[in-house]
Protein backbone atom coordinates (compact mmCIF):
# COMPACT_ATOMS: atom_id res chain seq x y z
CA UNK A 1 0.00 0.00 0.00
CA UNK A 2 0.74 3.59 -0.72
CA UNK A 3 2.38 4.73 2.68
CA UNK A 4 3.15 8.39 2.19
CA UNK A 5 0.53 10.76 3.79
CA UNK A 6 1.09 13.22 0.56
CA UNK A 7 2.07 16.32 2.48
CA UNK A 8 3.45 18.51 0.36
CA UNK A 9 4.81 20.81 3.90
CA UNK A 10 5.70 17.76 5.76
CA UNK A 11 7.35 15.02 3.38
CA UNK A 12 8.21 12.21 6.12
CA UNK A 13 4.78 11.78 6.77
CA UNK A 14 3.86 8.00 6.51
CA UNK A 15 0.92 5.35 7.73
CA UNK A 16 2.41 2.53 9.37
CA UNK A 17 -0.56 0.42 8.33
CA UNK A 18 -0.30 -2.69 6.17
CA UNK A 19 2.93 -3.76 7.32
CA UNK A 20 2.49 -7.21 8.41
CA UNK A 21 3.51 -8.80 11.91
CA UNK A 22 5.54 -12.17 12.66
CA UNK A 23 2.15 -14.37 12.33
CA UNK A 24 1.03 -12.70 9.66
CA UNK A 25 -1.39 -10.24 10.86
CA UNK A 26 -0.92 -6.59 9.54
CA UNK A 27 -1.34 -3.08 10.77
CA UNK A 28 -4.37 -1.20 10.44
CA UNK A 29 -4.21 1.84 7.72
CA UNK A 30 -4.91 5.40 8.73
CA UNK A 31 -4.51 4.59 12.46
CA UNK A 32 -0.40 5.09 13.30
CA UNK A 33 0.88 8.29 11.51
CA UNK A 34 3.81 9.50 11.69
CA UNK A 35 5.68 12.52 10.79
CA UNK A 36 8.32 15.33 11.41
CA UNK A 37 6.87 18.83 12.68
CA UNK A 38 3.66 20.26 11.08
CA UNK A 39 4.41 23.87 11.29
CA UNK A 40 5.00 23.81 7.20
CA UNK A 41 1.83 22.37 6.18
CA UNK A 42 0.41 23.72 2.67
CA UNK A 43 -3.62 24.39 2.78
CA UNK A 44 -4.07 21.79 1.12
CA UNK A 45 -1.93 19.15 3.49
CA UNK A 46 -4.46 20.60 6.51
CA UNK A 47 -7.20 19.24 4.54
CA UNK A 48 -5.52 16.35 3.59
CA UNK A 49 -4.95 16.23 7.72
CA UNK A 50 -8.40 16.90 8.50
CA UNK A 51 -9.47 13.53 6.21
CA UNK A 52 -7.26 11.52 8.52
CA UNK A 53 -9.15 12.90 11.15
CA UNK A 54 -6.68 12.24 13.66
CA UNK A 55 -8.08 11.99 17.61
CA UNK A 56 -4.42 12.89 18.99
CA UNK A 57 -1.54 14.57 18.06
CA UNK A 58 1.23 13.69 20.00
CA UNK A 59 4.44 16.32 20.42
CA UNK A 60 7.59 14.94 21.16
CA UNK A 61 9.30 17.91 20.82
CA UNK A 62 10.43 20.12 24.23
CA UNK A 63 8.65 23.64 24.31
CA UNK A 64 11.98 25.09 23.67
CA UNK A 65 11.43 23.37 20.00
CA UNK A 66 8.35 24.53 19.99
CA UNK A 67 8.81 28.43 20.24
CA UNK A 68 11.80 28.52 17.56
CA UNK A 69 9.36 26.54 14.74
CA UNK A 70 6.43 27.44 13.18
CA UNK A 71 2.93 26.72 14.98
CA UNK A 72 1.65 23.21 13.95
CA UNK A 73 -0.72 23.70 11.41
CA UNK A 74 -3.79 21.48 12.82
CA UNK A 75 -7.09 20.81 11.13
CA UNK A 76 -10.32 22.90 13.27
CA UNK A 77 -12.89 20.27 12.71
CA UNK A 78 -12.43 18.08 13.43
CA UNK A 79 -9.42 19.52 15.90
CA UNK A 80 -6.96 16.25 17.46
CA UNK A 81 -6.70 15.92 21.20
CA UNK A 82 -2.51 17.78 21.51
CA UNK A 83 -0.76 15.75 23.77
CA UNK A 84 2.33 17.23 24.72
CA UNK A 85 5.22 14.69 25.56
CA UNK A 86 8.15 15.91 25.40
CA UNK A 87 11.67 13.68 24.71
CA UNK A 88 13.97 15.86 25.07
CA UNK A 89 17.62 15.96 27.39
CA UNK A 90 19.25 19.66 27.07
CA UNK A 91 22.55 18.00 27.62
CA UNK A 92 22.73 16.47 24.60
CA UNK A 93 23.10 19.37 21.50
CA UNK A 94 22.21 17.34 19.06
CA UNK A 95 18.45 18.00 20.31
CA UNK A 96 18.65 22.03 20.17
CA UNK A 97 21.39 21.83 17.04
CA UNK A 98 18.53 19.74 14.53
CA UNK A 99 15.94 21.89 15.67
CA UNK A 100 17.69 24.71 14.84
CA UNK A 101 19.25 23.42 10.94
CA UNK A 102 15.73 22.57 10.47
CA UNK A 103 14.73 26.12 10.75
CA UNK A 104 17.47 27.14 8.97
CA UNK A 105 19.56 28.63 11.15
CA UNK A 106 23.84 28.68 11.28
CA UNK A 107 24.83 26.09 13.48
CA UNK A 108 27.41 27.52 15.19
CA UNK A 109 27.62 27.53 19.03
CA UNK A 110 27.40 23.59 19.12
CA UNK A 111 31.22 23.14 20.24
CA UNK A 112 30.17 20.37 22.52
CA UNK A 113 28.55 18.45 19.28
CA UNK A 114 31.74 18.93 17.49
CA UNK A 115 33.77 17.75 20.02
CA UNK A 116 32.25 14.37 20.37
CA UNK A 117 31.33 14.23 16.66
CA UNK A 118 27.98 14.06 15.34
CA UNK A 119 27.41 10.27 14.75
CA UNK A 120 28.81 9.37 18.48
CA UNK A 121 26.57 11.94 19.85
CA UNK A 122 23.35 10.71 18.07
CA UNK A 123 24.43 7.24 19.22
CA UNK A 124 24.03 8.97 22.92
CA UNK A 125 20.84 10.46 22.06
CA UNK A 126 19.65 6.81 20.72
CA UNK A 127 20.70 5.24 24.21
CA UNK A 128 19.42 7.69 26.10
CA UNK A 129 15.94 6.65 24.51
CA UNK A 130 16.34 3.33 26.40
CA UNK A 131 18.60 4.54 29.71
CA UNK A 132 16.65 7.98 31.03
CA UNK A 133 13.36 7.76 33.11
CA UNK A 134 12.27 10.55 31.38
CA UNK A 135 12.46 9.16 28.13
CA UNK A 136 10.56 5.57 29.45
CA UNK A 137 7.70 8.03 30.77
CA UNK A 138 7.09 9.70 27.52
CA UNK A 139 7.65 6.97 25.43
CA UNK A 140 5.00 5.14 27.83
CA UNK A 141 2.62 7.69 27.73
CA UNK A 142 2.74 7.94 23.92
CA UNK A 143 1.69 4.34 23.55
CA UNK A 144 -1.15 4.58 26.22
CA UNK A 145 -2.14 7.69 23.98
CA UNK A 146 -2.67 4.89 21.32
CA UNK A 147 -5.16 2.59 23.57
CA UNK A 148 -6.97 5.82 24.59
CA UNK A 149 -7.93 6.52 20.95
CA UNK A 150 -9.46 2.79 21.06
CA UNK A 151 -8.65 2.60 17.25
CA UNK A 152 -8.70 6.06 15.89
CA UNK A 153 -5.90 7.89 14.32
CA UNK A 154 -2.83 8.94 16.15
CA UNK A 155 -0.38 11.15 14.67
CA UNK A 156 2.98 12.01 16.56
CA UNK A 157 5.80 13.51 15.42
CA UNK A 158 9.12 15.29 16.61
CA UNK A 159 10.73 18.43 14.72
CA UNK A 160 11.98 16.16 11.68
CA UNK A 161 9.93 13.08 12.37
CA UNK A 162 13.05 10.66 12.05
CA UNK A 163 14.72 9.95 15.42
CA UNK A 164 12.15 10.25 18.26
CA UNK A 165 9.29 9.52 16.26
CA UNK A 166 11.79 6.66 14.72
CA UNK A 167 12.49 5.32 18.15
CA UNK A 168 8.28 5.67 19.09
CA UNK A 169 7.87 3.49 15.78
CA UNK A 170 10.19 0.89 16.50
CA UNK A 171 8.64 0.36 19.94
CA UNK A 172 4.48 0.25 18.46
CA UNK A 173 5.72 -1.76 15.97
CA UNK A 174 7.53 -4.03 18.49
CA UNK A 175 4.42 -4.32 20.18
CA UNK A 176 2.57 -5.01 17.52
CA UNK A 177 5.19 -8.02 16.83
CA UNK A 178 6.12 -6.57 13.78
CA UNK A 179 9.46 -8.35 12.40
CA UNK A 180 12.61 -6.42 13.78
CA UNK A 181 13.56 -6.22 9.96
CA UNK A 182 10.27 -4.41 8.86
CA UNK A 183 10.63 -2.12 11.44
CA UNK A 184 14.34 -0.92 10.88
CA UNK A 185 13.08 -1.02 7.28
CA UNK A 186 10.40 1.53 7.83
CA UNK A 187 13.11 3.35 10.18
CA UNK A 188 15.21 3.93 7.22
CA UNK A 189 12.78 4.86 5.11
CA UNK A 190 12.68 8.13 6.39
CA UNK A 191 16.27 8.57 4.18
CA UNK A 192 14.06 8.09 1.25
CA UNK A 193 11.00 10.26 2.31
CA UNK A 194 13.19 13.47 3.80
CA UNK A 195 16.12 13.49 1.22
CA UNK A 196 14.69 16.27 -1.22
CA UNK A 197 13.50 18.46 1.63
CA UNK A 198 16.44 18.10 3.42
CA UNK A 199 18.97 18.82 0.30
CA UNK A 200 16.38 22.07 0.36
CA UNK A 201 17.27 23.27 3.72
CA UNK A 202 21.12 22.92 2.60
CA UNK A 203 20.92 24.61 -0.32
CA UNK A 204 18.90 27.39 1.24
CA UNK A 205 21.65 27.83 4.09
CA UNK A 206 24.28 28.31 1.38
CA UNK A 207 21.79 30.27 -0.38
CA UNK A 208 22.19 32.61 2.62
CA UNK A 209 25.75 32.68 2.37
CA UNK A 210 26.07 29.98 5.74
CA UNK A 211 29.28 27.76 5.56
CA UNK A 212 27.50 24.05 5.61
CA UNK A 213 29.78 21.14 6.72
CA UNK A 214 27.77 17.97 5.38
CA UNK A 215 30.50 16.08 7.68
CA UNK A 216 28.49 17.38 10.59
CA UNK A 217 24.95 17.95 9.29
CA UNK A 218 23.79 14.46 7.42
CA UNK A 219 24.70 12.30 10.56
CA UNK A 220 22.03 14.96 12.10
CA UNK A 221 19.86 14.60 8.91
CA UNK A 222 19.83 11.05 8.36
CA UNK A 223 18.41 7.56 9.81
CA UNK A 224 21.35 5.15 10.26
CA UNK A 225 21.61 1.84 11.33
CA UNK A 226 24.50 2.17 13.84
CA UNK A 227 22.12 4.89 15.63
CA UNK A 228 19.20 2.09 16.14
CA UNK A 229 21.69 -0.60 17.07
CA UNK A 230 22.99 1.91 19.93
CA UNK A 231 19.71 1.91 21.40
CA UNK A 232 18.94 -2.12 20.81
CA UNK A 233 22.21 -2.62 22.45
CA UNK A 234 21.11 -0.51 25.87
CA UNK A 235 17.98 -2.55 25.14
CA UNK A 236 19.94 -5.75 25.33
CA UNK A 237 22.23 -4.56 28.31
CA UNK A 238 19.47 -3.10 30.25
CA UNK A 239 16.28 -5.65 29.84
CA UNK A 240 17.52 -8.48 27.93
CA UNK A 241 15.81 -8.02 25.00
CA UNK A 242 12.63 -5.74 23.56
CA UNK A 243 9.65 -7.82 25.38
CA UNK A 244 12.15 -7.31 28.58
CA UNK A 245 12.06 -3.12 27.79
CA UNK A 246 8.46 -2.59 26.65
CA UNK A 247 7.24 -4.41 30.08
CA UNK A 248 10.11 -3.83 32.37
CA UNK A 249 11.07 -0.42 30.83
CA UNK A 250 8.21 1.40 29.68
CA UNK A 251 6.06 -0.71 32.08
CA UNK A 252 3.68 -1.63 29.76
CA UNK A 253 1.49 -4.49 30.69
CA UNK A 254 0.60 -8.28 29.01
CA UNK A 255 -3.05 -6.89 29.24
CA UNK A 256 -1.95 -3.28 27.42
CA UNK A 257 -0.12 -4.99 24.35
CA UNK A 258 -3.02 -7.62 24.05
CA UNK A 259 -5.23 -4.43 23.58
CA UNK A 260 -2.80 -3.05 21.30
CA UNK A 261 -2.87 -5.64 19.22
CA UNK A 262 -6.63 -5.85 19.13
CA UNK A 263 -7.19 -2.10 17.97
CA UNK A 264 -4.54 -2.26 15.69
CA UNK A 265 -4.73 -5.35 13.91
CA UNK A 266 -5.99 -6.94 11.50
CA UNK A 267 -6.21 -10.55 9.27
CA UNK A 268 -4.88 -9.17 5.86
Amino acid sequence: MERSLGLVGAPNARDLGGLVTADGWRVRPGILLRAPALGRLADRDVAVLAGLGPAYVVDLRDASEIADAPPDRLPAAPAPVVRHLPLFDPRHPVFTYLSAVLQGHHGEGYQGLREQGTPTAMCAVYRWFVADPRAEAGLAAAVRTVLSARGAPVLYHCSAGKDRTGWLSVVLLTALGVPHEVAVEDYLATNDYARAANTAILNAMRARGMTVDEAEVLPVFEAREEYLAAALDEVGQRYGDMDGYLRTGLGLTGEEIDMLRELLLYRG
